[in-house]
């Protein structure tokens, strides 16, 4: 897609005369709204991030044609985005979760082998979004909770983007039609194959992250203490860890599988990374240098999921450093 820095830098050389009449800004302001667009219809935060960069430098190369009395900059823009994200979904192959792909592992099942990093919905910091109106907080979070992204990779790729404009946005259904180019009794229609679809519609029970939990189980972790964090899981919580589609359920099952495992990931941090998909976000170094992201999902008092991502790609877009010696800052 071309060089984001030079695309990037394309941009903030022009001003208002060159964009007729519109500058940089008037662009750049719909970024994070476009963000959560595109997340929610690419399912990676690294895809999202490109579908946008491009989005916007189409934008302003195509300026001259733009015409305010047909659209408004944030409609043309999320046209224009929409047809992008359109293009890169043209592959047979679509993002889950683990559990999407296979049942849940027993203890003392191998891993299995790896799968590459376009089968799998990738997290994005909450702070690449807009901020959200509190009346829809609970909509704005619970939609980008990584089983509803995964659900939504599911549906064919404009019905996922008439759901998502409609459900989440909020955009009218006569906004939609004319973003689509359908009428307006095609959206409602896709709409409503779209909700017979997905398996549940979203939980809007939002609950804030428990920092103390948290803090009680970042301090079990780090110090491998098999039984405290075994105490602090959900009955029926979940651990996964892509690439892998091994995945467990149950606190039993996981507690077996960690008291197994001769305790590999002693001696690890954990440095906070903010917050993603509704998740706390936590970079684990392991001997000072990263090992994987892990996402922590809380509710009642309890953790209900962990997911880990092996690797270090995501560290640099979370704001992690690739040593956990440095003075160490977060995003999200």
């Amino acid at each position: 897609m071309g060089d984001r820095a030079a695309d990037r830098g394309d941009l903030a050389r022009h001003g208002p005369a060159d964009l007729g009449g519109h500058g940089p800004a008037d662009l750049e302001r719909h970024r994070d709204e476009l963000t959560g667009y595109c997340y929610r219809m690419l399912g990676s935060g690294f895809e999202a991030e490109d579908a946008v960069q491009e989005t916007l430098v189409k934008a302003w190369r195509g300026l001259d044609r733009y015409d305010p009395g047909r659209a408004s900059v944030r409609s043309w823009l999320f046209a224009i985005a929409t047809n992008v994200c359109l293009d890169m979904l043209r592959g047979p192959q679509r993002r889950a979760r683990a559990m999407d792909l296979a049942p849940a592992a027993a203890p003392g099942a191998g891993l299995g082998a790896p799968l590459p990093e376009e089968r799998w919905v990738l997290p994005l910091p909450d702070g690449r979004l807009p901020p959200p109106d509190p009346a829809e907080l609970a909509v704005a979070r619970e939609t980008v909770r990584l089983a509803f992204v995964a659900a939504l990779q599911r549906l064919p790729a404009r019905q996922r983007a008439v759901l998502i404009l409609r459900e989440v946005l909020r955009w009218s259904a006569a906004e939609v039609a004319g973003l689509l180019g359908m009428s307006v009794a095609a959206v409602n229609s896709a709409l409503q194959r779209a909700r017979a679809a997905l398996p549940a519609a979203p939980d809007t029970s939002y609950e804030e992250v428990d920092e103390d939990l948290l803090g009680r189980y970042v301090d079990a972790f780090e110090r491998y203490d098999v039984e405290a964090l075994v105490a602090l899981l959900h009955e029926d919580a979940t651990m996964a860890m892509p690439p892998y589609t091994w995945w467990l359920r149950g606190r039993d099952a996981i507690g077996a599988v960690l008291r197994a495992a001769g305790a590999p990931c002693a001696g690890s941090r954990l440095v906070p990374a903010g917050r993603a998909n509704g998740a706390a976000a936590f970079g684990q170094y392991r001997e000072g240098r990263p090992f994987a992201l892990v996402l922590f999902e809380t509710s009642g008092g309890l953790v209900t999921g962990q997911t880990t991502y092996l690797g270090d790609r995501l560290f640099p877009m979370f704001g992690l450093p690739m040593s956990s010696s440095p003075r160490l800052r977060t995003s999200g």
